[in-house]
């Protein structure tokens, strides 16, 4: 699994790349949509909208089930990815990537102190993973 360090994440599976400009691009992680499985469905924020950070935004779904979005910063969203609106599966493809969900006009730039850098958020996956493996064993 990837945890790019140019990335900041939150407990809730979401990332953010502040860009040269300010502004911040978000999308969910490789561990949702390794969860997932195959997206088959993205609910975007629509553009102008005002986001508080953790406030959910929109939501990806699966034959497995559906995730909610959260953004990890507040601000208002400048503009969404509409290639997933026809090819959803993209973010199983690129979720770093071409499957970025919105980008955010940041309010607050303290904000980004309070998300994980690579090393924390991959320390919480290999935490969850070990949570599975463990409720699996229980089950047995």
């Amino acid at each position: 699994m990837e945890f790019p360090e140019d990335l900041l994440y939150t407990r809730e599976h979401t990332w953010a790349r502040q860009e040269e400009d300010g502004r911040v691009v978000i999308g969910v992680t490789e561990f949702v949509q390794r969860e997932l499985g195959e997206i088959s469905y993205v609910e975007l924020p629509p553009e102008g909208e005002k986001v508080s950070q953790m406030e959910v935004i929109g939501s990806v779904e699966s034959l497995r089930g559906v995730t909610e979005i959260y953004s990890p910063l507040s601000g208002t969203v400048m503009e969404v990815n509409e290639l997933l609106l026809d090819d959803p599966t993209v973010i199983n493809d690129d979720p770093y990537g071409e499957g970025w969900i919105a980008v955010v006009e940041l309010e607050d730039p303290s904000e980004l102190d309070r998300l994980m850098d690579a090393w924390d958020y991959q320390a919480l996956i290999e935490r969850e993973l070990e949570g599975f493996s463990l409720e699996d064993d229980e089950e047995e």
